[in-house]
């Protein structure tokens, strides 16, 4: 297996570096003073989108694009250095037209639209002209297992009828947020552990009966465009804003997280790869008790041991976009849980020494480092908890365990004239 990037690759790295260092970076402090002066969407933030489309910088994240829609086309294993490179910053991805959820629902619209869906939806999110969301986890039901879903759509003549509550939907709140996809029961005459209940629909922002109830805070921290809690109360869109087919939403919802998992975890790697710097930093330039930090040996292994697992990582993630790229999304399920788990745990190690070296500024807004570890930190919940992702992988092992059992000879041999033991 080789990781070797190809020469295009290499190129969009490089441009997409000098685009982070020489735009991105230094609008940094007037996105969060206007952010705090509550300006949202931003001019500035127009201005690098547009400056990023002239570029070829666009959609870098869809590898089936038709010949008439801007982007890239990279694979999974393509991409994902370049995310990396992006969650540098956590508002950078959208100067790039890259952001959860619009990747995720772009690729769904892309092979599950009908035309007139896509004309209407995916062509100006292609276009980043405006957002999407994606309303599938609930305050009322665990759902970390889909089939729990309760929000209810039912046929009424030539529309579907919408009742139900979601919550923490990312992006409800941004202006440009024009649609929803709503995922909710059509089958309820079936077995509750069905995956053949739930179904998808396409439903505009400023429809009747939609409400956004408030946005979010994750740990105190608001996001302008929001996590949001929504509200369906009898909520009508026609019959032909079905995503697919109906009874097929479980599997949407499947064939969706694969790759956007991939791109959360290298997103990840980016900021722990900023965390590092930022703590190798502040090691060289402090001192206490006569020396600089660096020179303590329980910070040096801290260094060493954050530049380990960030490298392990990072193979992991590659590995399971190479898998994805070469067999298909559900063949690399096993692999996409395993980088959601320690991409997660990676990040709010990694942050959480880096912010211990900077002692108490790492408490504040001073630094992004406060900021990264509560992304760490929920993003052990994000697209599934560790549990389920962990439940896939030891299912998995066990399985093996199973097709194997009473094949294996490593068990004890006694050399000639030892008795076995009992």
């Amino acid at each position: 297996m080789d990781f070797e990037f190809s020469d295009k690759v290499e190129r969009l790295r490089a441009q997409l570096s000098d685009f982070m260092r020489f735009h991105v970076e230094p609008a940094n402090h007037d996105w969060h003073r206007e952010i705090a002066a509550g300006r949202y969407p931003l001019p500035l933030l127009e201005r690098l989108k547009s400056r990023a489309f002239s570029e070829d910088l666009w959609n870098l994240f869809l590898p089936g694009l038709g010949h008439d829609q801007p982007g890239q086309r990279l694979s999974n294993l393509e991409y994902a250095p370049l995310a990396e490179i992006m969650g540098r910053s956590h508002w950078a991805p959208e100067v790039f037209n890259c952001s959860a959820p619009d990747t995720g629902n772009i690729e769904l619209l892309q092979q599950f639209g009908t035309p007139e869906q896509r004309a209407q939806w995916l062509d100006p999110l292609l276009l980043g002209e405006i957002r999407s969301c994606f309303a599938m986890s609930e305050p009322d039901t665990a759902s970390s297992d889909a089939r729990n879903i309760q929000t209810t759509i039912r046929r009424d003549g030539d529309a579907y009828v919408i009742n139900g509550r979601k919550w923490f939907i990312t992006g409800a709140l941004h202006p440009n947020c024009k649609v929803a996809i709503v995922m909710g029961v059509t089958g309820e005459q079936l077995e509750a552990n069905s995956t053949e209940r739930h179904s998808m629909l396409l439903v505009p922002m400023d429809t009747p009966g939609l409400e956004i109830v408030r946005n979010i805070p994750i740990m105190h921290y608001h996001s302008p465009e929001g996590h949001c809690e929504l509200l369906f109360r009898d909520v009508r869109v026609p019959l032909s804003n079905l995503l697919g087919a109906e009874g097929k939403g479980f599997r949407l919802a499947q064939d969706r997280l694969g790759p956007g998992r991939v791109h959360h975890c290298m997103r990840t790697i980016g900021q722990c790869e900023l965390a590092l710097e930022l703590m190798c930093e502040r090691a060289l330039e402090r001192k206490a008790f006569g020396k600089h930090l660096s020179e303590f040996g329980n910070l040096q292994d801290w260094i060493a041991e954050s530049r380990l697992e960030i490298d392990q990582a990072r193979l992991l993630v590659l590995q399971a976009a190479h898998r994805m790229d070469r067999a298909g999304n559900a063949a690399a399920r096993i692999d996409v849980s395993a980088i959601k788990v320690v991409a997660a745990r990676l990040q709010t190690r990694v942050v959480d020494r880096a912010m211990q070296v900077f002692g108490a500024m790492g408490l504040t807004p001073d630094t992004p480092l406060s900021y990264l570890w509560t992304w760490g930190r929920a993003m052990r919940f994000l697209d599934g908890p560790d549990e389920v992702h962990l439940r896939v992988v030891s299912r998995a092992e066990l399985a093996k365990a199973r097709l194997a059992l009473g094949n294996n000879a490593w068990y004890f041999v006694p050399p000639p004239g030892l008795a076995a033991p009992r």
